[in-house]
């Protein structure tokens, strides 16, 4: 399996930016990472950066596909969020939220924490979302609201979990490794960017556009079609799953041909 990956971050509205997106790619392991910060310019910047960081750095000193690996990389980020703000007085409220793809030759895993979100796509339908840490999502676990009424709520912004907080931060880890499959595809994404975009749009996109650039372009047109004023930051990370190719079977097929 090959994975094609692109990225976008962008200030939407404002005039700073307090989200980070980063990836590495290795042999036969890659992670993906959003974060969106809280708590200020700076200081929502900084945790995010670091959060973002310090997963990346984990990741590249234990690139293996485990659930113990990936919260292993969340305590590196954790530690370095909360060390931060003792060491700055002007950092101590700051937060952000995370959600991280790790996937192999043939496994995916997650986690995250906060309301950016990842969502798994099969033959271009949305086969999996994660729930979002906040006041919403529980009303929709309560049968309150429906989960469409999650990006128009008054108190969509109220985050029961984020990083940065020194006791029940609690990320949710994935415990199975789930099975990908050529042509799947993930978005990891910030709240800015998914509540411009419904899921049936994602799907729609995903289904019509042959790259993930081209993915990603389509449904940042429905952003700036749709966002107005000092609307969000927005930032995501596009990943599709493609089948590696057999240098030597294709060589062999193009000799014969040429017979």
């Amino acid at each position: 399996m090959t994975f094609k990956t692109f990225s976008l971050t962008s200030t939407g509205g404002r005039k700073a930016n307090q989200d980070t997106c980063d990836y590495v790619l290795l042999e036969d392991v890659a992670c993906w990472v959003v974060a969106d910060g809280l708590g200020g310019h700076r200081g929502g910047e900084v945790a995010s950066r670091l959060a973002v960081e310090q997963v990346l750095t984990s990741f590249r000193n234990n690139p293996v596909l485990s659930p113990a690996a990936i919260e292993a990389h969340l305590d590196a980020a954790q530690m370095a969020v909360v060390q931060r703000q003792a060491e700055d007085p002007l950092l101590a409220s700051m937060r952000t939220t995370l959600v991280l793809l790790l996937c192999d030759q043939h496994s995916a895993l997650w986690a995250h924490v906060g309301d950016s979100r990842l969502y798994h796509f099969r033959k271009g339908r949305i086969i999996f979302q994660t729930k979002d840490h906040s006041v919403p999502q529980v009303l929709v676990a309560a049968g309150d609201i429906a989960p469409e009424e999650i990006r128009f709520h008054t108190d969509r912004n109220r985050l029961l979990r984020v990083m940065g907080q020194e006791d029940h931060w609690q990320p949710e880890v994935r415990k199975e490794p789930v099975p990908i499959e050529p042509h799947d595809a993930f978005l990891l994404c910030t709240d800015g960017f998914w509540e411009h975009i419904t899921e049936p749009e994602m799907e729609k996109a995903c289904i019509e556009a042959g790259t993930p650039k081209a993915w990603m372009q389509k449904m940042e047109n429905k952003i700036r079609e749709r966002a107005i004023g000092e609307f969000d930051n927005y930032t995501a990370i596009a990943v599709c799953c493609e089948e590696k190719r057999n240098r030597f079977r294709f060589w062999l097929t193009r000799r014969n041909r040429e017979k």
